[in-house]
């Protein structure tokens, strides 16, 4: 009887404990794994959530910063040789460096970059080339994005340089500051693209073996520039478009004719666009610009404009593009007449051997006329090259490449230039 007296009262409190704690006291079968029968993701109605990383043993990826940094730093030895009995040897340093955040709303990248060139014999050491430069993209919400560059750059060929006027024995300096904004924007199968820039160009003197030196002055001069382009998503690889632009020029001095070559630029073409899941991307288009003087005894210049653009990327180690297009610019120093309208093409083969070599090669041609003159100028040029990986941060780069001017003033010349060098990077 005391026996059966325990008993009864120990199946007494499991049953207390049972009814108070609305549980059963034993573990659940099923575990965490969020197969139980009782759980709550499980209820009609509701969608099973996402396994979170970390969770079940999913491994966690990997997080990396928002601030990246890169640079490289190369070392190359440049021989040039021309028909005009001029050849040249020059060693350049190009240190680079690049910047770039990627942030909740916004994605800032800034790059510098330099060339230090030292010719063979007297002369001194010459930074032939600088750029500053920054530019951002934000989007503004899924159907907005909003980018802004900025960039300042100073160049100066040296004699010699493959593809220069031969009659040039000083080449002038060249300092190039802009400042742009543009706006992209989806209406349904609309597409909307709104920018606009501000640009300062100021040229130095420059010596001619003719004529002596010359000031340059009167091509120095502000633009500014807004284009806008409307394109209608006729199938997700299809895209019909059109595209107006229009530009001004503020010279500051006069030109040889006695007038400032105040101008503006107008310009209305159409096309049509496709890209095939990133591997080909083509563009088309035809239109009609026209340049108008502001004084009226240089008159106006209306030119047809072409443009054609495709890229073919099959796969990771091959890329080719090439493209075509019609433009209207000032002439620049050292070239006669009151504006130059230049048709001009590119090709370009990218392909990575394998993870060590890597082979590139590039042609490219223009023919110029230069309006108020009778000058014609007509480029052409070729160039092979390859890079050399020793390890992941040293390569060795080979480059060679010809380059014909020819000019109704000057004649043709033929340049060959030969480099090889090393690159550092990070």
């Amino acid at each position: 009887m005391p026996l059966l007296s325990r008993t009864w009262r120990l199946n007494l409190g499991v049953a207390l404990a049972t009814a108070c704690l609305g549980a059963p006291v034993f573990a659940d079968p099923f575990g965490p794994d969020g197969s139980g029968t009782d759980n709550e993701r499980l209820r009609p109605g509701l969608y099973p959530a996402a396994p979170v990383a970390g969770d079940y043993g999913m491994p966690i990826e990997p997080t990396h910063p928002p601030f990246e940094i890169d640079w490289s730093v190369g070392l190359r030895g440049t021989f040039t040789q021309s028909t005009t009995g001029g050849q040249n040897f020059v060693t350049r340093l190009t240190p680079q460096a690049s910047a770039r955040y990627d942030g909740s709303l916004a994605t800032i990248v800034g790059a510098a970059s330099a060339e230090i060139a030292k010719p063979s014999g007297p002369d001194g050491v010459t930074i032939t080339n600088m750029r500053l430069g920054v530019s951002g993209e934000m989007a503004l919400d899924a159907v907005t994005t909003l980018n802004g560059d900025a960039a300042l750059t100073l160049s100066k060929d040296l004699p010699g340089t493959l593809d220069l006027n031969p009659q040039i024995a000083a080449p002038p300096q060249i300092l190039t500051g802009s400042l742009g904004i543009g706006l992209d924007r989806q209406f349904g199968r609309f597409n909307l693209g709104v920018d606009a820039e501000a640009m300062r160009t100021n040229y130095g003197p420059s010596t001619r073996l003719d004529i002596g030196e010359i000031d340059n002055a009167d091509q120095n001069r502000w633009t500014a520039a807004g284009n806008l382009r409307v394109g209608y998503q006729v199938t997700p690889i299809f895209e019909l478009f059109t595209e107006a632009g229009v530009s001004r020029d503020f010279f500051d001095v006069a030109g040889p004719s006695g007038e400032k070559a105040d101008a503006s630029n107008r310009t209305l073409r159409a096309g049509v666009s496709g890209s095939w899941n990133d591997v080909l991307t083509v563009s088309v288009s035809a239109g009609v610009g026209q340049r108008v003087f502001h004084a009226g005894n240089l008159g106006d210049v209306t030119t047809q404009l072409y443009g054609a653009s495709v890229s073919y990327t099959p796969d990771p180690t091959l890329r080719m593009t090439a493209s075509l297009e019609t433009t209207m610019e000032p002439t620049g120093p050292d070239n006669p007449g009151t504006a130059r309208i230049r048709h001009a093409a590119l090709a370009n083969i990218d392909y990575t051997v394998n993870s060590w070599l890597r082979l590139r090669a590039n042609a490219d041609w223009s023919s110029s006329q230069f309006v108020g003159s009778n000058d014609t100028e007509d480029r052409f040029g070729l160039g092979a090259g390859a890079d050399y990986s020793f390890n992941a941060h040293t390569a060795l780069n080979a480059d060679y490449g010809y380059g014909r001017r020819n000019t109704s003033s000057s004649g043709q010349t033929d340049s060959h230039q030969v480099s090889l060098g090393i690159t550092l990077s990070r």
